[in-house]
């Protein structure tokens, strides 16, 4: 390098451009910014659509410039730096003020990366204590947010121009469907639409297979009564005690509904009382998809502010639903298909004649590898199948909480239960090939030490 005065390496011109302390990409592409904050952030269940929570230090630290006009206003105060004094004081008057100002001014959320529109949206602010921001758990599929430790700053817009055109464009509620597709984005997920999945589940307790009969109710309210007593009465231990005294959620009752009378289950009659009436009403069962369709046709029939509010109802009816079903998972929750070893055995057999016509010269190696493999495949997808049913098979009047998971589309796939219940199947070297020779164990039983 060339040196200057007192032996100092001098910067050349191309050197103050490029690289990330360069004049581009400190200065131009990315700017320091004032009136905004970053945190990180967890889960709001209880906020509304357009709110998210705003740690109150935080808030304080944003919105102090309004605040000291606002006491100046009021007279608290007459100098800019005694109303900073009673700020950092954290005088009662100052907090009233706060949660005065904050009213109606909204404060755009950002998560990077900012991929698509979404990434930034406006929302209500609720003062809250603590230090980590707080979001609604219908919002995190726009950010693409998790709350393993993101973090999401915080933007203030200043002009009167800036806060109208937040809350007129970039509210929560306006943005639920993907600009992309149109699909809705504001999905209930996980825990959410595994309680929707359990209310709505199709009827599993048959009153007459237990010499009883089937309950008759005059109108939603009257199965809603049952049910709740139901739920408030002591039951003794037994599963049976419940079925003869109470109800079940998934019984199968008999209900007028707007004029006919209806076979369904207490369950989807709690569900409906959160639908709009112009849906009518819903009567079959609930995976994560159907319930996207059902948002959808929602929007259509009775508009936006509606669908938000129906939105907030199912995040709330799905999370208590979760927690009142109680679903775990139990090793024995994994049935293995009874006819794995003879399944697996005739594949070993079907592999043996393949190499016996490999040995003689009748075919060649490639096509040999690929006939094991093709063999594998097909015993690895018929015991998945088989796995599967035997999941969904309903025993004593409950579900398999596996089967519940994945079925809701609240979490896991076929190919992961395939693993725990059926077998591991084929596996890929590093390099990216097949290894022919598959584990033939599952996680339930165990894998051996070569496996």
């Amino acid at each position: 390098p060339v040196m200057g005065a007192g032996n100092r390496p001098l910067k050349s011109l191309s050197e103050m451009l490029k690289g990330k302390n360069g004049r581009f990409r400190q200065n131009l592409l990315g700017k320091r910014v004032d009136y905004s904050g970053r945190s990180v952030i967890i889960v709001g269940p209880d906020l509304k659509f357009n709110q998210c929570g705003l740690p109150k230090d935080m808030a304080l630290e944003l919105f102090e410039p309004f605040i000291v006009k606002r006491l100046k206003d009021l007279g608290y105060v007459y100098t800019i730096r005694s109303a900073k004094k009673m700020i950092q004081k954290g005088a009662e008057e100052v907090w009233d003020v706060l949660e005065e100002i904050i009213k109606g001014h909204p404060v755009l959320l950002n998560r990077a990366p900012t991929l698509h529109r979404l990434g930034i949206q406006a929302f209500e602010p609720v003062l809250i204590e603590g230090k980590a921001i707080r979001i609604h758990p219908l919002v995190c599929a726009a950010f693409n947010a998790d709350f393993d430790g993101d973090q999401m700053a915080v933007h203030v817009p200043l002009s009167v121009e800036a806060q109208l055109e937040a809350k007129v464009l970039m509210m929560a509620p306006d943005n639920i469907f993907l600009p992309s597709s149109g699909k809705p984005v504001a999905i209930p997920s996980k825990d959410m639409t595994l309680g929707l999945y359990y209310l709505m589940a199709d009827p599993i307790y048959f009153p007459e297979d237990h010499g009883l009969k089937t309950k008759i109710f005059a109108n939603s309210e009257e199965v809603l009564f049952a049910l709740s007593a139901t739920q408030s009465t002591k039951v003794g231990d037994s599963r049976r005690d419940l079925l003869g005294r109470g109800m079940h959620i998934h019984e199968k009752i008999r209900v007028r509904v707007d004029g006919p009378i209806i076979e369904t289950t207490p369950g989807r009659v709690l569900f409906n009382t959160i639908v709009p009436k112009e849906l009518g009403f819903q009567n079959y069962s609930m995976p994560s998809k159907k319930i996207s369709e059902l948002i959808l046709e929602c929007y259509k029939k009775v508009g936006l502010e509606a669908t938000v509010r129906f939105l907030d109802a199912l995040k709330d009816l799905g999370f208590a639903q979760a927690t009142k079903a109680a679903i775990s998972m139990g090793i024995k929750d994994v049935r293995i298909p009874a006819s794995k070893a003879k399944i697996i055995e005739e594949a070993h057999q079907k592999v043996a004649v393949v190499k016996k016509q490999y040995e003689d010269g009748i075919i060649t190696n490639g096509e040999r590898e690929s006939k094991t493999i093709s063999i594998w495949t097909e015993v690895s997808d018929c015991l998945s199948d088989a796995l599967f049913k035997e999941i969904s098979k309903v025993e004593e009047a409950r579900h398999n909480p596996l089967f519940l998971m994945i079925d809701s589309g609240a979490r896991g796939n076929k190919s992961q239960l395939k693993q725990l219940g059926a077998l591991r199947g084929l596996m890929a070297k590093p390099t990216g090939e097949i290894i022919e020779s598959p584990i033939t164990s599952n996680f339930r039983e165990g894998l051996t030490v070569l496996e």
